[in-house]
């Protein structure tokens, strides 16, 4: 589906009128314009019609429409195909949404592709509309504006990450929760998401800072920033890896202290129920001539030979910490 289009000429919008085509005449009439075409999960048959124009290349067509691509840059003739990974935090569950963002971008056009729902554009298209002086260097801002836009939701994502990490510890080591090690499993699973969302990009930002890849003059510096940027976002999730292996790791302390105290008290109760259970099992055999049998004491001496052992032992038992 095509959510926008439009052709940008010195950093002003002009309206489309006709047909793609006709859109892509007028930006390449005078060298100094380009086309901005915004698409959301197309299907096949629209995205032919947008290719078939620019002459696009089928292996890049296919990862657009089929998505489920990883962070990547490739140059197919004059244009650059990039994918990066979009993230949004659902606040309801904790959970990481991943969606995705493919640029192609020509010398006079811009075709960005759109999936998920957690990556939309138009922030990024009225940004750049309030910046003339950056829109005037075309298909290159754009293509930075989006990887901007991007990484900077990295850096929130990374900083609610942070928030749920802290309540971990604190439910760790607080009585009564349950769930936990389930929960930090599920916490590692979003970020490795996160992971494999930003690591790829290093690669693709560092091939446009250090000149592999032709970009408009004066544009350069910006995509360096965005690469410092990123490359604290991956500082943050390597150290949000390493606190969740901590927090694992201090939890199964917990679960394994808690099982050591759990079996010293079973131990110490099984102790001192053994006493009534040795002496009624000796005094159950039926021995004619056992101590206090035919004696009227007997049978309360027993029951205060039994009390007092047990007695003895649970005094025992709670000073030494098992009870």
């Amino acid at each position: 589906m095509i959510m926008d289009c439009a052709i940008y000429r010195k950093g002003e919008r002009e309206s489309v009128d006709g047909d793609l085509s006709d859109a892509l005449d007028v930006a390449r009439e005078n060298g100094d314009a380009f086309m901005w075409i915004g698409l959301h999960e197309p299907t096949r048959e629209e995205f032919d019609l947008v290719a078939d124009e620019l002459g696009l290349h089928p292996l890049a067509i296919e990862d657009a429409v089929n998505a489920h691509q990883r962070p990547k840059l490739e140059r197919y003739g004059d244009t650059l195909f990039v994918v990066v990974k979009t993230l949004r935090y659902l606040d309801e569950t904790s959970d990481i949404e991943v969606g995705e963002i493919m640029l192609f971008v020509g010398a006079d056009f811009v075709i960005t592709v759109r999936h998920g729902q957690g990556s939309p554009l138009k922030e990024v298209r009225r940004r750049l509309e309030g910046d003339h002086a950056l829109m005037a260097h075309g298909p290159s801002a754009v293509l930075y504006t989006v990887l901007d836009e991007v990484v900077d939701r990295y850096e929130a994502i990374a900083h609610e990450v942070e928030t749920d990490i802290i309540e971990l510890e604190r439910a760790v080591f607080s009585p009564g929760r349950s769930m936990i090690t389930e929960e930090i499993y599920d916490l590692k699973r979003e970020v490795l998401e996160f992971r494999g969302a930003e690591d790829p990009l290093i690669p693709v930002m560092q091939d446009i800072v250090k000149g592999r890849v032709e970009v408009a003059p004066g544009t350069r510096e910006y995509f360096r920033d965005v690469l410092d940027h990123l490359l604290r976002v991956d500082e943050r999730v390597d150290s949000h890896s390493e606190l969740l292996t901590n927090v694992l790791n201090a939890h199964l302390a917990q679960v394994g202290m808690q099982q050591n105290e759990d079996m010293r008290k079973i131990s110490a109760w099984a102790a001192i129920l053994a006493v009534p259970t040795l002496v009624t099992g000796v005094y159950g055999m039926n021995f004619t001539h056992m101590p206090g049998l035919t004696q009227w004491w007997g049978y309360p001496a027993a029951i205060l030979l039994i009390l007092g052992i047990c007695l003895s032992l649970y005094r025992l038992f709670r000073k030494s910490g098992w009870l």
